[in-house]
């Protein structure tokens, strides 16, 4: 699941579906979730995107995507990350904008791991 944090959250949320959904081996895995609404209200926004893992570099594909989306971000964008085991990370548009090239490569392979339920320590 993918969360994000922002002054536009619906409008963030939407540009990160369709950043996902460009990428050719995430065409058809994503889908937005809408929360049940509570009793008596007229139901709630999009709050959270899921994504279907899989084989054949489908991880590495939403690491980089959502690495590369959050970079070009103004503002405080977080996202959220759970994975499939209930482990989560949090990144922000903050922490990833100016980063050199090694961190990035090692960001992307730690959330690749991590969605590819691979025990990886973040550091």
């Amino acid at each position: 699941m993918l969360a994000v944090q922002a002054e536009r959250e619906a409008d963030d949320l939407h540009s990160l579906r369709e950043w996902l959904v460009a990428e050719d081996l995430l065409r058809g895995r994503v889908r937005a979730v809408r929360p049940i609404p509570d009793p008596g209200t007229l139901g709630s926004v999009v709050e959270t995107l899921a994504v279907m893992l899989g084989p054949g570099g489908v991880a590495t594909a939403i690491a980089s995507v959502l690495i590369t989306w959050l970079r070009r971000r103004t503002g405080n964008v977080k996202v959220q990350v759970t994975a499939p085991d209930g482990s989560s990370m949090e990144l922000s548009a903050t922490n990833v904008r100016n980063v050199d090239a090694a961190t990035l490569e090692k960001l992307t392979n730690q959330l690749s791991a991590s969605l590819g339920n691979e025990r990886q320590a973040l550091e």
